[in-house]
């Protein structure tokens, strides 16, 4: 038998919920750039018609186009975000303000604006690149807010208050929250994955594949997937061998990291979704705006979906086995549910792939192919962050 294969971009257990799968979506999509079968999902997780979700979708593309002529044409732009009406909101100067109006977006001129705020963010992460501040679950930029807010999930422990106190010293552009649960890495160690480290028990979701300029075949994923560098094996056959990661248990991280494809195997340019939606084409990398919609598939909770709420977020995740906890910046943070062992797995927005699951709160449970799941959230690596890192082209379809 032939050991050619060609792997889905989101790990598909045998058992796929036949019930599941969608349909009747063709009619109202004909003619649209989306899949039917998004759409499908994306209407019933809105509780929309098929034909709002396409205009949805249209109007969220359509806009950030407007928004990168604008940037092209010299706009001066300091963060975008969308608005809960969905309108496409810009942080722009006087002098830019005219020209973003006239396109056809919303304009503001905040109090700091997401260059400021990126600031901000650099100085809290540096102040946690020596030791991890254990109680502090994250740190991150809220364009739409405009402030940097951090989640504390216990604020006496002692490196929590010494974080806190340093943070005070910038004023009303930090904001703190205090949440429930601490946040770990979603790599959790169950058995009948079907991507599994070196073969074993732990498991993680497969993410993107993309190429360098030879031609050689990569799957990018979330970096704590590949942290010792193992071999990948789907379905009980060996299809990939971590070769860089720049994840490190204990010690300042960024959680993105790469696998060489095997010759005669391949990571295909659709996401299945786990019975669903169908399979979903990759057709581009473009990163959507705060506010945009996006959906994951993952192998333990299925197709889940939400909206984009940040980037540049920072997150201390905590070692369930006592460890040290770890610092890991340059995430995007997300309202879609997540658990152990959806790590690595694909997100996407329309058809443009967003990036690949890094953690979420620890004890956080989720309703599988549960589409929209209110008070959840999420965050994830960024793919054109890791593609442009490692010099990779993203495959599309």
């Amino acid at each position: 038998m032939s050991r050619n294969r060609v792997l889905g971009t989101a790990a598909l257990s045998c058992l796929i919920p036949l019930t599941l799968l969608a349909g009747g979506a063709t009619a109202s999509a004909a003619g649209s750039d989306y899949e039917p079968e998004m759409v499908a999902a994306l209407a019933r997780t809105l509780g929309v018609s098929d034909t709002a979700a396409v205009q949805r979708l249209d109007r969220e593309a359509g806009q950030q186009r407007t928004l990168a002529d604008l940037v092209a044409g010299g706009v001066r732009v300091d963060g975008a975000y969308f608005d809960q009406s969905g309108k496409l909101t810009v942080n722009a100067d006087r002098a830019g303000a005219a020209k973003v109006r006239s396109a056809g977006l919303a304009v503001r001129t905040p109090a700091r604006g997401e260059k400021a705020l990126n600031a901000v963010q650099a100085d809290l992460d540096r102040l946690a690149a020596e030791r991890a501040p254990a109680g502090i679950a994250s740190w991150g930029v809220d364009v739409a807010s405009d402030v940097v807010t951090i989640q504390v999930v216990d604020r006496n422990r002692p490196l929590a208050s010494a974080f806190l106190a340093e943070a005070a010293k910038h004023g009303s552009a930090v904001r703190v929250e205090q949440v429930a649960q601490p946040l770990s890495t979603q790599a959790a160690v169950y058995p009948g994955s079907k991507m599994t480290i070196n073969g074993g028990s732990g498991y993680c979701s497969v993410g993107f594949g993309a190429r360098t300029s030879a031609g050689t075949q990569y799957l990018v994923t979330a970096g704590h997937c590949v942290g010792n560098l193992p071999t990948l094996h789907y379905d009980g056959t060996r299809f990939a061998k971590g070769t860089s990661t720049r994840y490190a248990l204990g010690r300042d991280s960024v959680d993105m990291g790469v696998a060489k494809i095997d010759s005669g195997n391949s990571i295909t340019t659709q996401v299945g979704t786990w019975g669903a939606a169908g399979l979903i084409s990759v057709k581009g990398g473009s990163r959507g705006a705060v506010g945009a919609s996006v959906c994951k598939s993952g192998a333990t909770t299925g197709w889940t979906c939400g909206s984009i709420t940040g980037y540049n977020q920072t997150v201390t995740y905590t070692d369930p086995n006592g460890g040290p906890s770890t610092v890991v910046r340059g995430l995007g943070k997300s309202s879609v549910c997540t658990m152990g062992g959806d790590s690595g797995g694909a997100y996407i927005s329309g058809n443009q792939a967003q990036g690949m699951t890094s953690g979420g709160p620890t004890n956080q449970q989720c309703t599988f192919n549960g589409g929209v799941q209110n008070g959840k959230s999420s965050y994830f690596q960024p793919l054109g962050d890791a593609l442009s890192y490692y010099g990779l082209t993203l495959n599309v379809r």
